[in-house]
Order: C-alpha cells, then sequence, then structure tokens
C-alpha cells in the first residue's frame, strides 16, 4: 500500500468531531460555557478526568478535544474549543411535571463541589428541557420556566417542534430555554438541541468584541483628533517645526498600531461567532409561531447594533490606520525634497569652492614657474661660473639671462601637462 500522510486520519475523522448526540424526551439539558486561557484549558481537562476517576470511567487521552461520559445519574459531554470549554449535563425527566414549580435540572445530579470548582470564567449557562409535544401545556410550561415580557418562540424543525426562551438570565445565573418535541428521531432531536445550544454558546461568544469596541472608539477618537491637529500644523509647518511633527506622528503611529494588534483578533473572532450563530439559526428550520417574535428576528434586533459596533470599530481602526500612513509619508517626502534642496546648495556651495581653489591654484602654478626657473637659473649660473675656467666664453651673467626664458618655458610646459595629466585621470 502507497506511504500514508501523517495527517490523514486526524484529518478524515475532523468531520466526526463533536457528532450530536442522539437524545429522547424527556429530558433535562445544562449548558455551561467557560471563557479559559490555555492554562485553564488543560485543567479542565484534569477537572473531567478527575470527575471520572471519581466514577470508575476511563479517562480522556491528553490530546482528546471532547469527551461524552455516562455517569448513570447523568451525562456529561466536554468540548474544548480554542477561547472556551462548554460542559452540558443530561438527565432524564420524569413523564409527570410539577405544576407549582419548573422542573428538575440536570446539574442537581452533579456534584456539588466539582461543579463550582469548573476552571476559567463562566460565559454562559443555559437550562434547556425538552418535552414531548402534547404531554404538557405549552402556556403551563412557559409560565412556571419563562418571562412572559421578553418570551422569544417559534416552530423549528420544519414545524415538528416548537422553541420558547427568554434570552434573560435568571437568579440562578442560567438562561432558560423549552423545546416541545413532535415526532423527531432520537438523532435528529439531538442535532437540534445542538444548534440551539451553541446559538446561545456564539451569541455569547460573538458578543465579547463588544467591550472591545466600544473601548478602541474612545483611543480611535482622541487619535482622530490628534491626527486632524497634526494635519493643519504641518500645512504652516516650517522646516524647524518638521522634526517635532515628526516625532508627535511616529508616536501617534504607535499607538494606533498597538491598539489595532490588540483588538484586531478580537474583531476577527467575533465576525466568525456572528456567522456561525447566523448558520446556526438558518439549520434549525425555524419558523413563525402565531403571535410571537421568533429567533433570527429576536437576534436580527438586537445583535445587529453590536455587530455594526464591532465591524465599524474594526474598519476605522483600519481607516486610521491608513491616514497616519498616508500623513507619513507626506511629512516624510516634505522633509526629503528639503533635504535634496539642501544638498543641492551645498553642492553649489562646493562648486563654487572648487572654481575658487582652481583659480588659486593656477595662480600658485605661476608662482611655482617663477620659483623653479629661479631656482634652476641660479644652478645654470653656477655652472657657467665654474665653466670658465675651463674655456666657457660668456660670463656667467650672460648665461644666466640668456637661459632665463627657455627654463621658464620649459618649467611652464611640463606643470602644464601634468596638469592635464591629473584632470584626465
Amino acid at each position: 500500500m502507497a506511504l500514508q500522510h501523517p495527517q490523514r486520519a486526524a484529518l478524515h475523522n475532523e468531520i466526526h468531531a463533536r457528532p450530536p448526540e442522539a437524545m429522547a424526551v424527556p429530558l433535562c439539558i445544562a449548558h455551561v460555557v467557560m471563557a479559559c486561557n490555555a492554562q485553564e484549558r488543560e485543567e479542565s481537562r484534569a477537572h473531567i478526568a478527575r470527575l471520572a476517576r471519581d466514577h470508575h470511567q476511563a479517562q480522556p487521552d491528553a490530546t482528546s478535544t471532547h469527551a461524552r461520559m455516562d455517569f448513570g445519574l447523568f451525562k456529561v459531554r466536554w468540548e474544548l474549543h480554542t477561547e472556551f470549554v462548554t460542559w452540558t449535563f443530561l438527565r432524564p425527566l420524569k413523564s409527570e411535571l410539577p405544576i407549582d414549580r419548573e422542573p428538575d435540572t440536570a446539574i442537581d445530579a452533579v456534584p456539588r463541589e466539582w461543579l463550582a470548582a469548573l476552571p476559567g470564567q463562566c460565559l454562559a449557562s443555559m437550562h434547556l428541557w425538552v418535552l414531548a409535544a402534547g404531554s404538557v401545556e405549552p402556556d403551563t410550561v412557559v409560565k412556571q420556566v419563562l418571562s412572559d415580557e421578553t418570551l422569544v418562540a417559534s416552530t423549528v424543525a420544519d414545524g415538528f417542534a416548537e422553541v420558547y426562551t427568554d434570552f434573560k438570565i435568571h437568579a440562578d445565573s442560567f438562561s432558560r430555554m423549552v423545546l416541545l418535541a413532535g415526532s423527531l428521531t432520537p438523532r435528529r432531536l439531538g442535532r437540534l438541541v445542538q444548534c440551539l445550544l451553541e446559538i446561545e454558546t456564539y451569541r455569547m461568544a460573538a458578543l465579547l468584541g463588544l467591550p472591545a469596541a466600544r473601548e478602541a472608539s474612545l483611543v480611535l477618537a482622541s487619535a482622530e483628533v490628534e491626527l486632524a491637529d497634526l494635519a493643519q500644523a504641518i500645512r504652516s509647518a516650517t522646516r524647524d517645526d518638521e522634526p517635532a511633527l515628526l516625532d508627535r506622528l511616529t508616536r501617534l503611529a504607535g499607538q494606533v498600531e498597538s491598539q489595532h494588534a490588540a483588538t484586531h483578533s478580537r474583531f476577527s473572532a467575533s465576525a466568525a461567532y456572528f456567522e456561525l450563530v447566523d448558520k446556526r439559526i438558518h439549520d434549525i428550520g425555524e419558523s413563525r409561531l402565531a403571535g410571537m417574535q421568533t429567533i433570527r428576528e429576536f437576534m436580527d434586533r438586537r445583535l445587529t447594533p453590536a455587530r455594526s459596533t464591532c465591524e465599524w470599530s474594526s474598519r476605522r481602526q483600519d481607516a486610521l490606520s491608513q491616514r497616519v500612513s498616508r500623513m507619513s509619508n507626506l511629512l516624510r517626502t516634505r522633509v526629503e525634497i528639503e533635504q535634496q534642496q539642501s544638498s543641492q546648495a551645498l553642492l553649489a556651495t562646493m562648486n563654487s569652492r572648487q572654481g575658487l581653489q582652481l583659480k588659486m591654484q593656477s595662480t600658485v602654478e605661476g608662482l611655482s614657474v617663477a620659483a623653479i626657473t629661479y631656482y634652476i637659473v641660479g644652478l645654470v649660473s653656477y655652472l657657467a661660473k665654474g665653466a670658465q675656467h675651463i674655456g666657457w666664453p660668456w660670463s656667467p651673467e650672460i648665461t644666466a639671462a640668456s637661459t632665463i626664458p627657455v627654463v621658464a618655458l620649459a618649467v611652464w610646459w611640463s606643470l602644464r601637462r601634468l596638469h592635464d595629466k591629473v584632470f584626465k585621470a
């Protein structure tokens, strides 16, 4: 058989990761979402392992990202995500529900001390009761569990079920949802329940970007005012003002880029979570229940401002970063032009000085011709004096005087040749 890719099995099994669980009514579910850092995510693995060990169950391995365990009185589903860990507890309900209080919850069977020690910070928690349609009156259950003021309801699963919720956090820090299931198969019911739980999970995860967007808006407003002041100052700035302006602009660019780096990943994650919320609402096959607001309508009305705020903050950051970059380029270009002008003026001064040096050099060359001629003629005079003793017919003065034109011309010609060679090189 051909050599297998080392990631083939992991990639193939990815489509089977976190599959929905088959469920049967009546059922109560408690869903808890804990926001965790990297260390707390690993602690959650040890936490589920401790519960399994206490109940003599097999513990999850060190690489697993989800686990299902049945402890008799209740079942638990543990899922490890990038930013949070979800704990889902399931417990069957009695067929007869109480008429004077809300039904039992799934966490009633979970060890209290173990539940209170879940690693991380609680981001979302919800009680979900799955009941058989027709076994109870919807109005009775809704009045026991939910608030009429913010009630949201719709038919889901193409009309085979009804879901009720109020999107409120009650006194026990849990929100509530009631699902009245009709003739749904256990697998389809499990998929529907998973979608409903993920709508709540991803809704809260998406809203994590809202505080960051509000905080970023304050920083961006201050930065925009500073940038406007800098733009006005650059218009009337002199050459002496430019270093200080460039320093201010550099500091502003660093502030904007630092804030952008701190929030960009958060805004990107929120955008992805908002898309997941839309996808899960589409997956539940929702339709209107007479006289009631649907989940999609509620989400569109309440989540759209938060989503728009996050998106606008992200676009505002990008736009401000580009404006700061353009302003920096403009100021640097201005400084470079002035530097080039200064360089040209310096070169002109150097050329002028070089011309003066050449003139001085020509003057010095003239003096050099006279000096060299003087010394050579002096040597000729000494030679003539010595030559008189061996018969030289002319006097030393006449000999020296007659050689002056020849020597001067020869010296001048030699210096000119040397000058031409040097400048040609």
